[in-house]
């Protein structure tokens, strides 16, 4: 379960839920407010208390006063939101991201049929970020959007991870009930700027915009081991995003490092790194 409540429902991911709908699993103190009672919580907590209620009990076979009241906690299955915010610009990898990108993107949609999940993907790539796919929970519309990306140039970060923030926040305000997840496949090497903090600063800033947002965040680093310089997991940190190498980047692994991240953040404090692989 998440540590927000929702009022909407998926079929994938478990969430608290403030409606007197979904899953009753446990309770909890109500401050004395008798809504959404959970009846064998609050009758638990008043029973050591009849001895010393004689009084109350000469008109109620049981005395329950507001102290006891427990409220129910209930779970709904939320829907989720993955974006993918892919690096486009040229490197010996472009392609192969691509490709992995593409066919995640739609194993992803196939798997949410009738789940309310949808998927986006941004570019980034020359001096601009590109929402190539708005979220979406179509096969026909993605692969559409996705043939032909443009690729090549520079690598403008910044734009890219802000471009992200502006879409999860406008996805939060038309759809309160969605939970986010960002993936971010690039090697953390940005050198486009927006403004005038040097391209990596920027990004580490943006990256922080988002973790303070509470919006839940993977990396995969792209960037090959032998000359890794740990930029990728440097900015994961400013996200408080786990970080993964993935050694053979297909569509399969990387729609099974998602799916394993949807399923493993729920149980996550929103604080939490995460583990790096």
């Amino acid at each position: 379960m998440d540590q927000v409540s929702r009022r909407g429902g998926g079929r994938r991911s478990h969430t608290r839920t403030d409606q007197k709908r979904g899953r009753y699993v446990l309770a909890r103190p109500s401050a004395g407010k008798a809504q959404d009672l959970a009846f064998d919580a609050t009758l638990r907590a008043a029973a050591p208390f009849q001895k010393s209620r004689k009084e109350l009990r000469k008109h109620v076979a049981f005395a329950v006063r507001p102290g006891d009241y427990h409220k129910k906690i209930r779970v709904r299955r939320a829907a989720n939101l993955i974006l993918f915010l892919v690096d486009a610009s040229w490197s010996m990898a472009v392609t192969e991201r691509m490709n992995a990108t593409k066919g995640a993107i739609l194993s992803l949609l196939t798997d949410a049929y009738q789940r309310r999940d949808r998927v986006g993907l941004i570019t980034f790539q020359k001096n601009r970020a590109n929402l190539v796919l708005p979220p979406t929970n179509s096969v026909e519309l993605a692969q559409q959007a996705l043939e032909h990306i443009p690729v090549g140039g520079k690598t403008p970060l910044s734009a890219g991870l802000n471009m992200a923030l502006i879409v999860l926040k406008r996805e939060r305000m038309l759809h309160p009930d969605v939970m986010p997840l960002l993936t971010l496949l690039t090697d953390g090497a940005g050198n486009v700027t927006m403004g005038n903090l040097p391209p990596q600063e920027e990004a580490n800033f943006l990256a922080e915009n988002i973790a303070n947002e509470k919006i839940h965040s993977v990396v995969i680093n792209m960037e090959s081991p032998a000359f890794d310089q740990g930029l990728a997991a440097a900015l994961a940190e400013h996200l408080k995003a786990p970080c993964y190498s993935i050694s053979d980047l297909r569509a399969e692994s990387l729609y099974n490092t998602v799916r394993q991240e949807m399923d493993s953040y729920q149980s996550m404090p929103s604080n939490h790194p995460g583990p790096k692989k």
